[in-house]
């Protein structure tokens, strides 16, 4: 009887391109997949249904994979530092393998496994999977992490990328023995998201899995990817990948996507369509910025970065706040954007900006705030980027241009001239001319009227305001 590799998924929710996965693959015969359900996020206050529900989403299709290739996955559910051991003694496995994380939380926790596993005599195997360039891999001259994008950009593209590894094919069936001792170790059927208390009815932007995202990528980079730089900053239009769901959980594999980007660049009818797909590629770079920030600043996570927002003199006033979380601030393009949010568990990445800035700029409410909102509503969260990007907008993180201050008005006519988006996502005022739309500049009669309230903040008193309280920061 062959004694399996255990093979521990976590951001990695696929069977193809997966590099963990295809190196135990390798070494052994016989490979049983794991995923535990970890109570310490799931029992989190910041956990979204909608999340939950896409993930669920995801392991369901792995589990089928799994059976197709003659394996199995085996769910658990619990403290993964305690679960994976006993799965891994009663199995007798030979090692656990797994693709690692730059986040604290699971940084921490692997370092706990990693020990009892030690103890107990199994052999672990750690590798580097959601990065085309894992942390430490593209330093500075003096060997240090950047902490500005344009040079870890120039650094990045310049490096080779790793081509797609094999698609996971089990030769070994389990025996009956074996099968027994999983059932014995605590494994349980996969739960619905409604089984773990997370409800959420409404259709999700992107099917969950490997099939749905290899789709969408396909359906990215034969059309939109070649008009991307320009129609990816106008939330009406269906510019973007919308992967971002799948990449953070892994249904696809970020080699397996930089080699759609080669395919399409040599794929190319004009220079203009190549930097098109060019400008992608760096939207994924700014992807790989923000985890090996958050890799080598773990402190990013409960923090600003620039001493000057350290302790930053926010109002946090909790009625703009709520107001801002409704979509009620009486600032159309923001209101639009926070229903979005609310009915979809998707913003637009421009929106995101527009929204961040205002609730830090205008409503000079601390980021963490609206870092955290995010966290609970957003369906495609992960910490780095979410981090990263209210650390930009807040101009608290590690960007040159520290005081960027969007005008909802500016924003809005830039990027939604027609007022289409706005008044997808704003009902009450869909008969208002477009330039009422973009400008926000409704009667208070006709606030009143349409049930649509008046602005909470008044945009140029509050960038004064917030300008004044910055350069008092910096004098102290």
């Amino acid at each position: 009887m062959t004694n399996p590799i255990l093979f521990w998924h976590r951001r990695d929710l696929r069977i193809s391109d997966n590099i963990g996965l295809a190196a135990a693959n390798q070494q052994s015969p016989k490979v049983i997949g794991v995923f535990c359900l970890d109570s310490n996020i799931l029992e989190s206050e910041d956990i979204a249904a909608v999340r939950v529900t896409y993930m669920i989403g995801c392991l369901q299709e792995l589990q089928q994979n799994y059976l197709q290739s003659g394996s199995q996955l085996i769910i658990l559910k619990g403290q993964p530092i305690k679960e994976i051991p006993k799965l891994a003694t009663a199995l007798n496995a030979k090692a656990v393998f797994w693709n690692l994380d730059v986040e604290p939380y699971a940084r921490e926790r692997d370092r706990h496994l990693t020990q009892t596993l030690k103890d107990q005599g199994i052999p672990i195997q750690t590798f580097w999977d959601q990065l085309l360039h894992y942390p430490g891999e593209i330093a500075t001259g003096a060997k240090q992490p950047y902490t500005v994008y344009t040079p870890f950009w120039k650094n990045w593209i310049s490096k080779p990328k790793t081509e797609p590894v094999d698609t996971f094919q089990n030769r070994e069936t389990l025996t009956a023995q074996q099968q027994e001792a999983i059932n014995q170790a605590g494994a349980i059927p996969l739960p619905t998201a409604k089984d773990l208390g997370f409800i959420w009815d409404k259709e999700l932007m992107l099917a969950p899995g490997e099939t749905a995202a290899q789709e969408r990528l396909e359906e990215f980079c034969n059309e939109a990817i070649f008009n991307y730089r320009e129609k990816r900053n106008f939330p009406a239009i269906d510019g973007t990948s919308r992967l971002s769901a799948a990449l953070k959980f892994g249904a696809i594999g970020i080699r397996t996507v930089w080699d759609a980007t080669i395919n399409a660049i040599a794929g190319s009818s004009s220079d203009e369509a190549q930097e098109n797909v060019k400008t992608w590629q760096q939207e994924l770079a700014w992807r790989e910025f923000y985890q090996h920030a958050m890799y080598h600043f773990p402190e990013l996570a409960e923090g600003a970065y620039r001493h000057v927002f350290k302790s930053f003199p926010y109002d946090n006033n909790l009625e703009h706040f709520q107001a801002w979380c409704e979509g009620r601030t009486g600032y159309p393009i923001i209101d639009a954007a926070m229903r979005q949010l609310k009915s979809t568990g998707w913003m637009h990445n421009r929106c995101r900006m527009i929204v961040a800035s205002f609730l830090t700029k205008d409503l000079i409410i601390n980021p963490k705030m609206g870092e955290k909102y995010f966290t609970q509503n957003l369906y495609d969260w992960d910490l780095s980027a979410n981090n990263g990007g209210w650390q930009w907008s807040a101009s608290s993180g590690m960007d040159p241009k520290p005081l960027r201050i969007f005008n909802p008005a500016s924003q809005a006519e830039k990027f939604d001239s027609n007022g289409e988006y706005i008044r997808k996502w704003v009902v009450e005022l869909r008969s208002l001319p477009t330039k009422q739309l973009i400008t926000g500049e409704i009667s208070d009669s006709q606030r009143e009227k349409l049930g649509y309230p008046l602005p909470i903040v008044q945009h140029k008193i509050q960038q004064r305001v917030f300008k004044e309280r910055y350069n008092q920061q910096k004098v102290e």
